[in-house]
Order: C-alpha cells, then sequence, then structure tokens
C-alpha cells in the first residue's frame, strides 16, 4: 500500500469509511465491521473515518474497540456537528440540532475521544458547516484543541472554497472531506482547485458512489428495508434507469482491464491527484481487500479520456432536498 499525504498527516492511499459498519446502510455486524478494521492493517490500510452521528455514537465506540492495543498504527478521523447532550447511542431521534459554537466544538471532543479509547484524535471535521455560527469561531475553538495535543489536524465537510478560505486564514486546515466519485464531480469547479491553492489534502467520501458503482446492487429494492440509500434520489425511477447506463459502461471498460467495476472508479479517484485519499466504506474485509487492491489499478491518459467521453452524467441529486440544503455551497 503506497502511502499518501494530508498536509501533515501521512496516510494510506485508500483509507477505510466506517459509517456502514453501524448506520445508515441497513444490517450491521458488530463483529465483521471489528474484523474489517483489523484486517485492514494487515494490507496497508490505516487510515480510518468516523463520526459521532454514526449510530449516533455506536461507530466511534467500535472503532475503539477495534483498535484497542493497536491505536498509534492507526490514523483516525472523526467528526463533530449535532448536539449530543441527551443523543442514546443508536437512536437518532435523540440527536440534537446543529451547533458550530465554541463551546460545543470543546464539549464534543471529550466524548469522542472517550469512546475511541484514545487520548488523541488525528484528524477531527466539522461533519457540516453550521451557518448560524462564523466558521471563524468554530475554527479557533478547533486550534486550541490542537494547542492542547486532543487533536493533530482540523478538517471540514462539505465545505464552499469561500468557507475554506476563511477557514484556513484562522488556523492551517489539514483536509477537506467532500463526495467525490465519477458520478459526483461537482467540487472540481471552485472546492479541490482552493484546496491546492492552500495546499490542503483532499478526502473524497462515498468514491464508489455509495456502492452503486461497484455493482453491489442495480435497484433499491435489493437493499435492507432500513437502508437510507433506498430513498436516495439517484436511486429512483428515471434516475436510476439513467444511472444504470453509466454503471454499465463503468463494468464495459473494467472488464477489459480485468478488473472489478469498484477498483476502476477507485484508481480514477486515486489518478485526479496525489492529494486525494479515498475512503471506500464497507462492513465486510472480502470488499476491503478488493479496494485496496485498486491502488495497483493503473490508469492511463487514454484510459481516463476514454472514461470522460463514454461514461453517461449521473442523473438525479446526490441528496433529498433536506440534505441538500446541509452542504455548504
Amino acid at each position: 500500500m503506497r502511502k499518501r499525504s494530508l498536509r501533515d498527516l501521512e496516510v494510506s492511499a485508500i483509507g477505510l469509511g466506517c459509517m456502514g459498519m453501524s448506520a445508515f446502510y441497513g444490517s450491521a455486524d458488530r463483529e465483521e465491521g471489528i474484523a474489517a478494521i483489523r484486517r485492514a492493517l494487515d494490507v496497508g490500510v490505516n487510515f480510518l473515518d468516523t463520526a459521532q452521528m454514526y449510530g449516533p455514537l455506536t461507530n466511534e465506540s467500535l472503532v475503539g474497540e477495534a483498535v484497542r492495543g493497536r491505536r498509534e498504527e492507526y490514523v483516525i478521523a472523526t467528526k463533530f456537528n449535532n448536539r449530543m447532550d441527551n443523543a442514546v447511542p443508536g437512536d437518532f431521534d435523540t440527536v440534537g440540532p446543529q451547533d458550530g459554537s465554541a463551546e460545543h466544538v470543546r464539549s464534543s471532543v471529550h466524548g469522542s475521544l472517550e469512546r475511541l479509547g484514545t487520548d488523541h484524535i488525528d484528524l477531527y471535521y466539522q461533519h457540516r458547516v453550521d451557518p448560524n455560527v462564523p466558521i471563524e469561531e468554530t475554527v479557533g475553538a478547533l486550534a486550541e484543541l490542537v494547542a492542547e495535543g486532543k487533536v493533530r489536524g482540523i478538517g471540514l465537510s462539505e465545505a464552499s472554497a469561500e468557507t475554506i478560505r476563511r477557514a484556513h486564514a484562522v488556523h492551517p486546515v489539514t483536509a477537506v472531506q467532500s463526495e467525490y466519485s465519477l458520478w459526483s464531480r461537482d467540487v472540481e469547479a471552485e472546492v479541490l482547485p482552493a484546496c491546492r491553492e492552500l495546499g490542503i489534502g483532499f478526502v473524497p467520501y462515498s468514491p464508489l458512489g455509495r456502492g452503486f458503482l461497484a455493482g453491489r446492487f442495480s435497484s433499491p429494492e435489493e437493499l435492507d428495508a432500513n437502508d437510507w440509500r433506498r430513498e436516495n434520489p439517484r436511486f429512483q425511477d428515471a434516475h436510476l434507469e439513467a444511472n444504470l447506463r453509466l454503471a454499465a459502461k463503468l463494468k464495459e471498460i473494467a472488464a477489459e482491464k480485468d478488473v472489478t467495476p469498484g477498483q476502476l472508479a477507485l484508481a480514477w479517484v486515486l489518478a485526479q491527484g496525489e492529494d486525494l485519499v479515498p475512503i471506500p466504506g464497507t462492513k465486510r474485509r472480502t470488499y476491503l481487500e478488493q479496494n485496496a487492491a485498486a491502488v495497483d489499478v493503473t490508469l492511463t491518459k487514454d484510459d481516463l479520456a476514454r472514461i470522460d467521453a463514454e461514461l453517461p452524467e449521473a442523473s438525479g441529486q446526490r441528496y433529498d432536498e433536506a440534505g441538500m440544503r446541509a452542504v455548504d455551497r
């Protein structure tokens, strides 16, 4: 496994998104999730991504259990956003409102440190930008956590280029995390250029289009009844039909290169720059191993040009209206 740098953090070129081990993607197997995190080191993957919201709270605890005894071999990223004062693990109805205040930043980190079983967080993101709190206040509080040694690097998720610039003026931002894949390329216009101008690393989440680009399902009916993706606009009616054509073309090109569609999709993201570290999520060791092998897939300039020319554009918004309102644009 090759390494890449997110400013001062050296991480595996491909990370592991842990969300689905606890939330949003239907049934979860805690023991298999822990086994996948431990297996990750064997295939060279040391960069883990979690959040307070995943569960809520339960995914951080799962990650903490999985890394116990080998904590220093992992680079752990987690995120804060909503109030968790009265949150019951696993019960989303008990999650409070969004809060980017300095007070909440300082109080949130202690819960994450405890659940992760560590004395520091390698990368601490604001999960979504709070429109009611100046980003300067939020980042100022994060900077204090860095000074105290509780956090090594700070990050933003789904932030606009303007917000990134304002945040970076207060304290250097280590990484920005946003959705980026062969069917979610909007960050190419402003966000990715801003990160590169400022020397900020970029962490694409959902680089496999929530599993769709990997061919792991072709209809929402194949997903568990409580899987969030069943309601995603891109998996509905005419949008689904259009996106199936995109997935079919990706599968065709992958077969010609003797790789899986998922490996081709990840190789494409990796080929967009050495400053990108995708974090495909999985619940299972088998998919973890397949994803890690994508670092060995070489795409030529002709391959990349063909992918750009032949893959249809994605159809449908990547979130419903409520989800899109939470994205800082």
